[in-house]
């Protein structure tokens, strides 16, 4: 099986809030159904969520009233993303239901603390496509805080041990240096956690509160550890998702898992 996580800079468009794209959505559900493969998904909250929670600081837990309001309604944005992805997947005849974070998981100052992944494994085992996404959740210490598409694809590929972990992104893979600010970085095709921690990452313009590709770097370094390979595959260009899932030649970096 695989777990995917659909980033939000290719599900919305990050610059502007609230915008979806519901043609990117479609070309990926379809070929998700063309690969026949199983797997859980999860997406980001791109331009759904990441606004208002940075307007309300709510990853730096409880601080005051208003921010009830605010965890509340960034709940709701994310909520509101993620049916207009249950209904593409759904028109595409794709039996994929959804199980928010904030129902089934809490941290403790950032970390995990429970999570309630029997579900998961049940859904699957009745033959539906579990998708999850980042949310704000219930904090131990924080009284809440954020959990991201990134900390849940750790945790779940903790439990389920995947044949591989998939970022779907808007790059072609992992370069030697942010390609969007600069046009001859290299695309990086395999590399492996000692090659790995010497990059360095630069944050772009719209990097979100979940800190962008340098959070997903120590969440494919924990995987990695797990001796499980990360792949990183761009979800605007056909056909890249379905060459992955069925093994077939395309685009991408690896980071290979071990110690």
């Amino acid at each position: 099986m695989f777990i995917i996580k659909l980033g939000g800079s290719v599900i919305t468009d990050k610059t502007k809030p609230n915008q979806f794209k519901p043609h990117i959505v479609t070309q990926l559900a379809q070929e998700i159904k063309e690969a026949k493969q199983p797997l859980i998904l999860i997406h980001g909250a791109g331009s759904f969520g990441h606004i208002l929670a940075k307007q309300h600081k709510l990853n730096q837990g409880f601080k005051k009233e208003t921010q009830r309001i605010g965890f509340a309604q960034t709940h709701a944005q994310v909520q509101q993303l993620n049916n207009l992805i249950l209904t593409i997947f759904h028109d595409q005849q794709l039996p994929i239901i959804s199980l928010p974070p904030h129902a089934l998981l809490q941290l403790n100052n950032h970390k995990p603390y429970k999570f309630e992944t029997k579900i998961f494994h049940n859904y699957l085992n009745q033959g539906f496509i579990p998708i999850t996404f980042g949310d704000v959740v219930l904090d131990k210490v924080l009284g809440f805080s954020i959990c991201s598409g990134d900390l849940l694809l750790q945790l779940l590929t903790q439990q389920f041990k995947p044949t591989k972990t998939i970022f779907v992104i808007d790059e072609d893979g992992l370069y030697t240096e942010n390609p969007k600010q600069n046009p001859k970085a290299k695309l990086i095709e395999k590399t492996t956690i000692k090659e790995l921690q010497k990059l360095k990452t630069t944050k772009n313009h719209h990097a979100d509160v979940t800190k962008g590709m340098e959070g997903k770097l120590q969440t494919i370094q924990n995987v990695a550890h797990m001796g499980i390979d990360t792949i990183l595959v761009n979800g605007n260009i056909e056909k890249r998702l379905y060459n992955i899932l069925t093994g077939k030649p395309t685009p991408h970096t690896v980071i290979q898992g071990g110690s």
